[in-house]
């Protein structure tokens, strides 16, 4: 009987948090600082319901989880988001915590070797522009304040 909920309970769990995300997220003021944070909370409450609701109809038969060598390449990515999430946006501020998160991020999971110039400078290279692109989509283009913004 448990192995038929074993996709769903970790599935449920996720709605949860979707839903208290949405929750505060549409709880706090300023409203224009939260537009774009109640957007994406909707969006995630209706895949992590949809999600949920597959999990407890399918059961059992989806395949077994993950493998303990693709968990050991999982983990230090999980390492470096937990702490970004819980220390390093607030300590270095959001664009310079996200810079190095993502920088980080990229060459642990960038297949292309590590002892060339060359794919560090790709890196630097991709870091950049996709931290051009958050800046211009957020600040720019949404206004969405940034998280020092929002507890200052």
């Amino acid at each position: 009987m448990m192995q038929k909920y074993q996709y769903a309970i970790p599935a449920g769990l996720i709605a949860l948090l979707g839903l208290w995300v949405a929750y505060v997220s549409y709880t706090q003021s300023p409203a224009a600082a939260f537009a774009f944070p109640r957007l994406v909370s909707a969006v995630f409450v209706v895949l992590a319901i949809w999600t949920f609701v597959k999990a407890i109809r399918e059961g059992g038969e989806q395949d077994g989880g993950f493998t303990r060598a693709e968990l050991f390449k999982i983990v230090p990515g999980m390492i470096v988001s937990a702490i970004y999430v819980f220390w390093g946006a607030k300590f270095f501020g959001f664009y310079t915590g996200t810079t190095i998160t993502f920088f980080i991020l990229l060459s642990l999971y960038d297949p292309a070797d590590h002892r060339l110039a060359k794919s560090w400078v790709k890196r630097v290279i991709i870091t950049a522009g996709f931290m051009a692109v958050m800046y211009c989509l957020f600040a720019l283009i949404l206004n969405v304040y940034t998280p020092r913004e929002i507890w200052s």
